[in-house]
């Protein structure tokens, strides 16, 4: 005798309607990815610093000329998913997200914080953000100590998606912050000292 054993792909709103009826308990963490439910890897202290540092310093340089958003939903309905990055910068809207969450039209800027996740984030999560049209996903590799930005989606000859430029920089450099001309964060205000 055989056993058959079939995953339940979900659609957006299948999801939806499941934090809806309390089908998660409070804290779970967990992301709709191409229909399927993945557990979020737990958060360790350094990465917990550095996410605050993170959010302190884009608050400072970016004031309210957008939305800086923290671990918050952006939905991608034509690829049944919706996931949490650490940090979103977001256009403005006049109901300011209550009548629906983000999509990828109102994405700025995305950001992964990584250091177990890094494998994870290079490999599923960076693929749909480019599949999304999400402009600049940046991924603070904590295992590195570099910033990796990425920008402009593009789909390879391979049919896969990725992003047609990658630059990477260190704790002394900058990045341009996308959607606010003129700011740039300093790296070396979000890694500590002895990174």
């Amino acid at each position: 005798m055989s056993v058959t054993v079939q995953s339940k792909q979900f659609t957006l709103d299948e999801y939806h309607r499941l934090v809806e009826v309390g089908f998660f308990r409070e804290g779970d963490r967990v992301e709709l990815i191409f229909g399927k439910l993945y557990e979020m890897a737990a958060k360790g202290t350094r990465h917990e610093t550095i996410l605050r540092r993170l959010l302190r310093e884009l608050f400072k340089i970016v004031g309210d000329r957008v939305t800086v958003s923290c671990q918050s939903p952006i939905a991608i309905p034509s690829l049944n998913s919706e996931l949490e990055p650490d940090v979103s910068l977001l256009r403005h809207r006049e109901d300011d997200y209550l009548n629906s969450h983000p999509q990828p039209e109102d994405v700025l800027l995305v950001v992964e914080v990584a250091d177990s996740s890094l494998e994870f984030d290079k490999t599923v999560k960076l693929p749909l953000y480019a599949s999304a049209g999400i402009g600049v996903f940046w991924l603070v590799n904590l295992v590195d100590n570099t910033a990796e930005v990425y920008r402009e989606p593009l789909r390879k000859p391979s049919g896969e998606w990725g992003y047609a430029s990658c630059r990477v920089r260190l704790p002394q450099e900058e990045l341009e912050v996308p959607g606010v001309e003129g700011v740039r964060l300093l790296l070396n205000r979000v890694f500590p000292p002895e990174s």
